[in-house]
Parts: C-alpha cells; structure tokens; sequence
C-alpha cells in the first residue's frame, strides 16, 4: 500500500519540504532506509544517518536544522514531535496488517461462549463455558481462555496467552504470547513439622482498559477479591505480579520486575528492570525506581529510589562516592592505627 508524502503530512498535519507527491510503502530505521522507505529523526545521536539515507522521507522535527546538505532525494516532513508523530503512522500500519476477520479450525468454542463482530479466532484455540469475548478482538493460536471471562473490544491476545476461569480484561488492551493470566498466588501454610499445606486461591485478576502486557509474565489471581491492574498500565516481558497486587493507573514495569503479594502501587509510577518489591507495602504515586534496586518497606513520597536496600537517588549517589573510596579509606585506618600503636610503644619508653 503506498502513501504519498503529502498524504502523510495532512495525517500528521505536518508540513512537506520536498517532493510532495513522492510515494512509500514501507517503513524503516533512518540508518537502513531504501527508496520507497519512510523513517523518522528525532534522537540527535541519529542526526549523522539523515544526511547519507536512502529513504524517500524523512519525519522530523519542526526545529530540526540541517548541518549540511540533505541527500537530494529526500523529502521531509515536518511536525511538532516527531517520535510521536512516527508512533501514529506504525499504528496506523499495525491497523493495515491486523487478521482479516474469521475463526479458523480447529478450535473449541464452547456453545455458551459470546464472540463479538469482526472477530479473529486462530486455529487450536479454546473458549471456555460462558466466555464473552468483546468486538474487534483478535485471539491468536493456542490461546486459551477459561469459563465465564471476559475480554474487552478491541483486545488483542497473542499466541500461547492462558487465561484462568473468571478473569476481567477490559478494552483494547495487549497481552503478548506465552503471558498467564490467574495462575494461583504463592500461598502456603506450614504447620508445626514445617509442612506446606496449600491455601486455595479462589480471587480473580481485573485488567483495565489500554493494557500492554509482555511476553512470558504471569499475573496471579488473588486469594480473596481480585489482583489489580489500572487503566494505562505497560508491562514488560518475563515480569511477576503476585496475588492481590495492586497496580495503579499509567504505571510502567520494565523487564523482570517482580512484585510479592498485596503490594500497592500508586499512579504514574515506573519500575525499572529486575526490580524486587516486597509484599503488603504501598508505593506512592509518581515514584520512580532505578533498575536492579529492592524495596524492602513502603514510600510515601513520591522521589527516585535505587539500590537494595533502595535509597533515594541523591543519597545512593553519595553513598556510592564513599563506596568506591572504602578501599583507600581501609589503607589510611590501617595506617593510623599503625602510628597510634607507635605512638603508644613511644610513650612507655
């Protein structure tokens, strides 16, 4: 399918530098672009690629001031961000190159199971008693989902994605291949001889609309009540999410987070990759959390914290400083306590 760089532009409501009637029909990274190709420049660190690509158009930002001449077959189109602006033209694309609408075989649909309009079934799929599953949703191969859950419009569920009986997964939300949905919680008692008995784990797992969830996480069901992801929430890969969690609106998880069972996360909050949060604390909105860093208690206040056990960000800095001075500080207490012992042999001569 090709586009037009003045058809581009009226989407974007940019402005052409160039050829307006010049056509491309894919899509590439500004260093690998071929002609036909539309990329995009908005991390200066790429600025040196633009003068040399061979993509018919470029997207850039209205600020952007060339340092030397542009390959003269290159049309550029000029907007306020251009990084969101790229964004908007590959879910434009993403659109294009959704499933044509069908259910294909085999598969088992149980006959008391709601499938919406304009649905993609894929083979070996299965859907379980009283599944309702909402309008424009593409479910790929080998997912399962379990009886009476409920998949909101516009939701994709990629290949291998199992979902347990009774989950609430709400609008246009993403969940990526090989992700669990209501895996029973950690949840064990031990008795006097130190034996686990299982707790049963009867909750659910309630995902709000405009959830992005990665490849290989699971999401626990709750003991009681239900496990909580917010509005907005992005989840990276190989995450964990224990049961009754809470996670609140707009928050971010980066690859191998964990988080133990009945933490609450505020709004806005970002976790950085691998990433521990204990059970039963409360972190409050806006915080931001530096990969690798553990959090042993609750935050109140909303601030950076890394490390483990995590500090705030400005004292982590200083603490380093001093850290990486442990050995020379080691050699000079060892060198003062030489010259008082000295000092002592001195005296009581």
């Amino acid at each position: 399918m090709e586009f037009s760089a003045r058809q581009i532009a009226d989407l974007l409501q940019g402005t052409v530098e160039g050829e307006e009637q010049v056509c491309v029909n894919n899509l590439a990274k500004i260093e690998e672009g071929q002609l036909g190709s539309l990329t995009f420049l908005a991390n200066p660190k790429y600025e040196p690629f633009i003068y040399h690509t061979a993509s018919s158009v470029c997207i850039v930002n209205k600020s952007f001031e060339p340092k030397q001449a542009l390959p003269p077959s290159l049309t550029l189109i000029r907007v306020t961000d251009a990084y969101a602006s790229f964004a908007e033209i590959l879910k434009m694309y993403a659109q294009i190159q959704k499933k044509p609408t069908r259910i294909e075989q085999p598969c088992y649909i149980d006959p008391s199971a709601e499938i919406g309009a304009n649905c993609y079934i894929g083979a070996f799929v299965y859907l379980g008693a009283n599944v309702v599953i909402g309008d424009n949703c593409a479910i790929f191969p080998g997912t399962y989902v379990g009886d009476y859950s409920q998949i909101g419009n516009n939701t994709t569920l990629h290949s291998g994605v199992q979902i347990y009986d009774r989950m609430l997964i709400g609008q246009r939300c993403i969940i990526h291949a090989g992700t669990v949905i209501g895996s029973d919680g950690f949840g064990f008692a031990p008795d006097s001889q130190g034996i686990y008995s299982k707790v049963p784990q009867i909750g659910n797992v309630i995902i709000s609309d405009d959830v992005e969830i990665g490849a290989n996480c699971t999401i626990d069901r709750a003991t009681l009540g239900s496990t909580k992801i917010g509005s907005g929430v992005k989840i990276d890969n190989l995450c964990q999410i224990a049961h009754n969690v809470e996670i609140g609106d707009h928050t971010a998880m980066a690859s191998q987070a964990g988080i133990a069972g009945s933490a609450k996360l505020g709004k806005f909050v970002m976790v950085g990759g691998q990433t521990g949060i204990n059970g039963h604390l409360s972190i409050a909105d806006k915080t931001k959390i530096v990969a690798q860093s553990g959090i042993p208690s609750s935050i109140t206040s909303a601030d950076t914290f890394m490390g483990s056990p995590a500090i705030t960000l400005n004292d982590f800095k200083r603490s380093h400083i001093v850290f990486r001075r442990l050995p020379q500080i080691m050699d000079e207490i060892e060198t003062m306590r030489k010259e008082l012992i000295d000092l002592k042999k001195n005296k009581h001569k």
